[in-house]
């Protein structure tokens, strides 16, 4: 039974990189029992767990989930803002005054 499916092998291009770490023993002696559990190399196993972990964090990072209720008022928020405070506009203009767009 394959407990990971190979999420680097269709990638069309030619592994050039190399990537060196040191782990604990114990790390070591589990990510090759779940390597040989999954039928690959360990080496194999920790690209392609490092790999999916990477595409989830940005992943998670990229995208912003709504419950619908959350969702109704951040539209509704949009589609009729409120006029800026006084606060607001002393913000806005503190940041005219500090930062060059480029």
């Amino acid at each position: 039974m394959r407990g990971s499916d190979e999420h680097t092998k269709d990638i069309g291009e030619r592994a050039s990189e190399r990537m060196n770490f040191r782990a604990k023993p114990h790390i070591k002696r589990t990510i090759q029992r779940a390597a040989a559990l999954a039928g690959m190399d360990d080496s194999v196993f920790t690209m392609n767990a490092a790999y999916a972990s990477a595409l989830e964090t940005i992943a998670a990072h990229e995208r912003t989930m709504l419950a619908p209720v959350d969702h109704d008022a951040f539209f509704k928020a949009l589609e009729t803002p409120l006029e800026p405070t006084d606060k607001l506009r002393s913000a806005a203009q503190r940041h005219a005054a500090r930062v060059t767009s480029k």
